[in-house]
């Protein structure tokens, strides 16, 4: 049967990037048409006999009214600055995109992820670069896996999912876990009785596989404002429009005058990558994007309604639909894109791949097994070489707080509450989770705060304090809550007063040269090795530099302990990279900062 969603495939990642809330009242009356478009829908599909018929009506009705559900829900979403990232900074990194490409499959490897399981082995591929949605990699990819070798020799191949019935050693996509979606499981056979790691078991030596990376000719960058719209803007074979640029989103068209190259394939890579800033120079994040301009959600729904008037499935309707579907999109000249942004645009960013000329690169893999165990007891370092550099250009944001006043920290604090719980009312004192934070450890000691709950006067403001038993309430300083029993009160509180402990780490920075480093600091290869005497991690930490001044990426790090639970020994810290310069942030002083609060307090629904 034709698949009908192929040109919607974009709506269902739109949908699951839009953040959850409510229609403001203005739009309640779309939301309620909504909703009984989608009942109407669903019953006329009852009608329906022919079960190919209606799989094809339930797929690309279902696209179109997830579509619109999009639309409401994200012309309504309030607008609140949300910060990210430059998206495409790593590129800047690289000389030209296929040297990007070469970055991403070289810097590929594999480890086994701990487990306690006897008949579970869990494989996680670790790649060079972590992308988010809708940050996923640029380029188009692919990635296939093959087989698993064991160290008995036998080679166990790769199938797309676990087999109850199958009595032999299986490898397939691990089904627990969402985070990492290339994680693979190598399942063995399940025998009752045993508990702990079975070390009987052949253990996973080598994963084969093959990856392919299309990298685009070349990547533009168009910088757009307000002025730009209405002037299309023309390099070379590439003309972008800005259509429309409103409070928090933008509207582009994208015309590449060349056809696509043969390389790309039968796939159309989305060549638009739209970032925005705001007043403050900061990137935005984004919260959603709708890709189809008016003219396909009106061929679509054309055919959907051609679909409705049929009876049965045909292999000739099939092909009037295909042979439609390819005539509209064959006319498609350009590409469309209304991208909205967490915050008001002051600035756009345009970056345009253009895929008129590229680049196939295919990689058979023959990767080692790796075991990197976060608490390690091994008494040496293990080498983890690294054929390319990676930069985290995330990381000078994130050092900016180490120099964090008192002001900074108790301005980024925001208040919230709830009294849906008579017994357990809260209010949670918060703020964004910083570098300081970080530094400023676990062991966090203060005395207790004070804290006056009181009622209202006549006048709605603050009236007497009320007396109340020391277990009405419970400040916890380390979560930053307040906690009340609304039925231990003689009379509803309606203001609370007092102040909560914040703590505030002083730090001292340092530059050091890795050609004289201190006792206690040694560098092999891409590992940098910390003495815990010397550096204790509670108190220290350490960021490499390669000799372009850029910071280099942490892979990953191992403490290594005397004893399972005892001393650590040294930690060691793996780089994308050869670090030539380190820079050091040792915690000299924590201090507590005292945070004065009045709250007017949300009154309890009454029953």
């Amino acid at each position: 049967m034709m698949d009908v969603r192929s040109p919607w495939a974009s709506i269902g990642l739109c949908a699951a990037l839009l953040l959850a809330g409510g229609c403001s009242p203005s739009d309640e009356q779309k939301q309620t048409t909504l909703e009984e478009k989608t009942k109407q829908f669903e019953q006329s599909l009852d009608s329906i006999q022919d079960p190919k018929l209606r799989d094809a009506i339930t797929d690309l009705g279902g696209s179109l009214l997830l579509l619109e559900r999009a639309r409401v829900k994200l012309a309504s979403k309030p607008i609140e600055a949300e910060y990210g990232e430059d998206s495409l900074a790593l590129l800047k990194h690289y000389p030209t995109p296929q040297a990007l490409v070469d970055t991403y499959i070289n810097g590929l490897f594999v480890l086994r992820k701990t487990s306690h399981s006897d008949y579970l082995t869990d494989l996680q591929p670790v790649f060079p670069f972590n992308f988010n949605t809708p940050d996923q990699f640029p380029f188009p990819h692919g990635l296939e896996w093959q087989s698993v070798t064991l160290s008995n020799s036998k080679v166990i191949p790769f199938q797309p999912e676990w087999s109850e019935t199958d009595p032999g050693i299986q490898l397939s996509p691990s089904s627990s876990n969402l985070t990492n979606p290339d994680d693979l499981t190598v399942t063995y056979p399940f025998i009752d009785g045993i508990e702990t790691d079975n070390k009987s078991q052949p253990q996973p030596v080598s994963l084969k596989g093959t990856v392919e990376v299309v990298a685009p000719g070349k990547v533009l960058t168009f910088d757009l404002s307000k002025k730009d719209l209405g002037h299309p803007r023309t390099e070379g074979n590439i003309t972008l429009n800005l259509l429309s640029l409103e409070k928090n989103y933008a509207e582009i068209e994208l015309t590449n005058h060349e056809p696509l190259a043969a390389e790309v394939g039968d796939e159309s890579p989305d060549p638009l990558l739209v970032q925005a800033r705001d007043s403050t120079g900061q990137f935005l994040t984004r919260s959603g994007s709708i890709n189809e301009n008016a003219a396909q959600v009106a061929f679509y729904e054309k055919q959907l309604a051609q679909m409705q008037k049929q009876k049965a499935w045909s292999d000739a309707f099939e092909k009037q639909l295909t042979d439609e579907q390819k005539a509209f999109e064959h006319q498609q000249s350009s590409h469309y894109a209304k991208v909205y942004f967490n915050g008001l645009i002051d600035t756009l960013q345009v970056d345009v791949l253009d895929f008129s000329k590229a680049t196939l690169t295919r990689k058979d893999l023959d990767l080692p097994v790796l075991r990197f165990d976060k608490n390690s007891l091994q008494k040496t370092v293990q080498a983890l070489p690294m054929a390319v550099t990676v930069y985290d250009d995330s990381t000078a944001s994130w050092l900016k707080t180490a120099t964090m006043t008192e002001d900074q920290l108790k301005n980024s604090v925001t208040i919230s509450q709830s009294v849906e719980d008579a017994s357990a009312a809260h209010i949670v004192f918060d703020h964004p989770y910083t570098f300081n934070d970080e530094l400023a450890g676990t062991e966090r000691n203060s005395d207790e705060a004070p804290v006056t709950f009181f009622t209202a006067n006549e006048k709605g403001e603050r009236g007497e304090p009320i007396e109340l038993p020391s277990e009405a309430f419970e400040l916890n300083p380390a979560r930053g809550t307040l906690t009340y029993d609304l039925n231990l009160f003689p009379e509803n509180p309606a203001f609370v007063v007092g102040s909560i402990p914040l703590f505030l780490a002083s730090i001292d920075q340092a530059t050091i040269d890795v050609a004289k480093l201190p006792k206690g600091l040694s560098l092999k290869d891409n590992a940098l090795i910390v003495d815990q005497a010397q550096f204790p991690s509670d108190s220290w930490r350490f960021y490499a530099k390669d000799a372009s001044g850029n910071y280099l990426k942490e892979i990953l790090g191992v403490s290594h302990h005397a004893e399972e639970y005892g001393t650590a020994l040294f930690d060691v810290h793996y780089f994308y990279g050869q670090p030539t310069q380190l820079e050091s942030y040792q915690r000299t002083n924590l201090s507590t900062v005292q945070y004065g609060f009045e709250v007017k307090l949300d009154k309890p629904e009454s029953k």
